[in-house]
């Protein structure tokens, strides 16, 4: 067994102690290993890790920047045995997910779309009155990330909030 397998053991068996579960991460690095000692690489270098992770051609550079993580992590822990051991700079592949931006529906927007959804044949048993009582409190719950949505049918009373469940 090379050195970088019972590193590579040994960080896993860490970290998995430590409570991290590194399914998906553990195979990645086993790759890795596997890809290092195909190099007769006894140790881990910037260049060996860029190799490894930007070897998929079909990869996003997201993807790319994930495995190079992976893979800087464990030559942090594997620098504090063999001080040969390159650790990767973290800016090396950068790359930030571009998420869109959360979009707020206006008071006008949330009436159109009970407008349409009174249009709508009942389904379910869910009526229009129920559409126009809940709708607005479940858009502003969403958007605020509120957990909760109260509706009282009879009186048209409706409430949001952040409840915690108590079991």
């Amino acid at each position: 067994m090379s050195t970088l397998q019972t590193a590579l053991d040994d960080y896993l068996a860490l970290r998995r102690a430590l409570g991290f579960e590194l399914r998906s991460q553990g195979r990645h690095l086993q790759r890795f290993v596997a890809f290092a000692q195909a190099a007769n690489a006894a140790y881990i270098t910037t260049e060996l890790a860029l190799q490894w992770a930007t070897q998929s051609t079909n990869a996003q550079p997201a993807q790319w920047a994930n495995r190079l993580g992976m893979v800087r992590r464990f030559a942090q822990y594997c620098s504090s045995i063999d001080p040969r051991t390159m650790v990767p700079p973290p800016d090396l592949l950068p790359y930030r997910l571009a998420r869109p931006s959360p979009y707020i529906y206006r008071d006008e927007q949330i009436a159109q779309l009970i407008q349409a959804a009174r249009a709508l044949p009942p389904r379910a048993g869910l009526r229009p009155v129920a559409a126009r009582i809940i709708s607005p409190a479940w858009f502003r719950a969403k958007s605020l990330e509120l957990t909760h949505v109260v509706a009282d049918w009879a009186t048209g009373w409706r409430s949001v909030g952040r409840w915690s469940n108590p079991s």
